[in-house]
């Protein structure tokens, strides 16, 4: 590419594809999608949409896809470098000098391995004599060793130059610890001391979604001060972006996230079989970090301190959770000042109870409505009433009845006439959900019809479906790259389109790259980058992405074995031809 790797993405991460896009198409969000007309066909259904979570586009009446660079050279007909000139503006950014990338390639790459030797390197000292005393605390606290194990924690030894010792055996200079925040060093008589960062602590990794250790977060064992001391904002770290334990919870949160403020709460709760739970990392809930869980979850469930502190973060966390499509309940605990201590004294299911329990949505929603009218006026109530109707239409019926009993309850109003006027609002819902129906018959049709890039499709829908499915689930799950790999090649694959972004896919895994859109910016048309942005956003939210590569591959050896059992001379003219074109 013209310009680096790591400038593009930083590119995208201060630019959000809705961001980039909202100026050009009026977008309504549709669940975890937005949807608007699309602004490189005429049509008078929306059929173009955008996915924050992949930070890409596709539209499914004239099939132009991409991501915001694609887009940017699109509506304004410009070449590549003019589009990423263009944006870099908006974002505030320098295009780099030459050399940039690789400069800042290797610093990234030494960065996560060094972060990753410590790792190892505090883990082996817990389990070591001089960490008996920090493993008998994590004991206490009730801590499994298959959770000590699973979650990576560790102890910085009582040293000053434990970590640094041992780092330097491993060949890493005390500039890139002292980078990477694992070192500080000091200035004493002329010369820079180095010493280590984590000293007499009980150590926890922070992973990145890739399985990348990207920063620690150190706990002491006593009362002394400072109780923590974490990883600095680094090249590979930053804690306006990352959540912890999401790594894990990704998995798991299709329906629901339990967000949590701290590390031991996520860690009790994932060794009490609550896997969707994550926290935000020694910082207020942040812009970044509610885009980030918003691509993995529909609802979050605030599990904050009782506290008067944690009560404030969470209608914090109300407020910026508002802005995004995701729902948000609030767990009010009790028998406890947070989870871990609920669990402790009361077991998992007084915990159960109280996030089954939580508020929901559709309570937070009127209670937002109501603060903004003067319900003791006559006009106040008029409007406060109209926008609670206008969100009890979204309801079944029995729902409404009961909130419309509360309605009338709070208000003085009938409620029949409350819900009179939820059943003259539910036939606008209505129309919107049938539309939706019919929007979505479009896109399977056109899902199941053929491909310019990929003429082969049209013949073999279950093939290229299982194709693009796989493709799909590994560029979302990199993590699971190592168990596929030598399960299937592109040699297997009945399309020859799908078998290229394949091993496009493959070599960026491999590489420990993303495989996102800017994967393709080099040797692919704007045509077959268009349908890559259809492919990557198949990802099945939700399902065990194992198991669903697993049913790909299946498949796909399936259809490689009917191939080779096929009779040449059985076949129609028309047939032979398809069949060798397969081949």
């Amino acid at each position: 590419m013209p310009v680096s790797e790591n400038f593009i993405q930083e590119l995208k991460m201060r630019l959000d594809v809705e961001s980039v896009i909202s100026p050009y198409v009026k977008l309504r969000r549709n669940g975890r999608t937005l949807k608007g007309l699309c602004p490189f066909h005429n049509e008078k259904t929306p059929s173009f949409t955008v996915y924050p979570d992949t930070q890409s586009y596709y539209c499914f009446g004239c099939g132009a896809g991409g991501d915001i660079i694609s887009f940017t050279r699109s509506i304004n007909n410009l070449d590549y470098m003019e589009a990423v000139k263009l944006l870099a503006q908006q974002a505030g950014m320098d295009l780099p000098e030459d050399g940039y990338d690789d400069t800042l390639g290797r610093k990234r790459r030494r960065m996560y391995e060094a972060n990753r030797e410590a790792a190892r390197f505090f883990h082996r000292a817990l389990f070591s004599p001089q960490g008996a005393h920090a493993l008998e605390y994590l004991k206490n606290r009730r801590l499994t060793r298959d959770t000590i194990v699973h979650f990576g924690l560790g102890y910085a030894p009582d040293s000053w130059d434990a970590l640094l010792v041992h780092m330097r055996e491993k060949g890493f200079s005390p500039q890139e610890l002292y980078e990477a925040d694992l070192v500080k060093k000091s200035e004493r008589n002329g010369r820079t001391h180095y010493y280590d960062n984590f000293r007499n602590r009980f150590i926890t990794p922070i992973i990145d979604l890739r399985g990348n250790v990207i920063g620690f977060g150190g706990r002491v064992l006593d009362d002394s001060k400072p109780k923590y001391v974490n990883t600095s904002d680094t090249l590979v770290y930053s804690k306006r972006h990352a959540v912890f334990a999401l790594n894990f919870a990704k998995d798991h949160c299709a329906q629901s996230l339990i967000l949590c403020e701290g590390y031991m709460d996520v860690i009790a709760l994932h060794q009490a079989g609550f896997t969707n739970s994550a926290a935000c990392l020694g910082t207020a809930l942040t812009e970044e970090q509610v885009k980030l869980i918003s691509r993995y979850t529909e609802e979050v469930a605030l599990c904050y301190d009782n506290d008067e502190a944690g009560q404030k973060a969470a209608q914090r966390a109300i407020a910026m959770f508002g802005k995004s499509p995701v729902k948000v309940r609030v767990i009010r605990l009790s028998g406890g000042k947070d989870p871990d201590e609920i669990i402790k004294n009361h077991g998992k299911e007084r915990f159960r109870a109280l996030y089954q329990g939580a508020s929901n949505e559709i309570e937070y929603k009127l209670l937002r409505e109501r603060d903004r009218y003067d319900v003791q006026t006559a006009d106040g109530r008029r409007g406060f009433l109209e926008a609670a109707a206008g969100l009890l239409a979204t309801l079944d019926p029995i729902e409404r009845d009961i909130y419309a009993g509360r309605l009338a309850d709070e208000t003085g109003t009938g409620k029949d006439a409350i819900l009179e006027r939820v059943k003259q609002l539910s036939r606008t819902v209505k129309r919107r959900e049938r539309a939706e129906m019919e929007r979505m018959a479009e896109r399977r049709l056109l899902e199941a019809g053929s491909s310019k890039v990929n003429p082969e499709r049209a013949g073999n829908l279950g093939a290229a479906h299982a194709e693009e499915l796989l493709i799909a689930t590994l560029a979302a799950n990199p993590e699971i790259y190592a168990s596929v790999r030598d399960q299937i090649t592109p040699e297997d694959f009945t399309t020859p389109f799908c078998a290229r972004v394949f091993t496009t896919v493959c070599g960026r895994l491999a590489a420990g790259a993303a495989a996102d859109l800017s994967a393709f910016a080099q040797g692919y048309s704007d045509e077959e980058i268009s349908e890559v942005a259809r492919i990557i956003n198949l990802a099945q939210r939700g399902a065990d992405p194992r198991k669903v590569c697993a049913d790909c591959i299946k498949t796909l050896l399936a259809e490689k074995d009917k191939r080779k059992a096929v009779d040449p001379s059985a076949l129609s003219d028309e047939e032979w031809y398809r069949l060798f074109r397969r081949q």
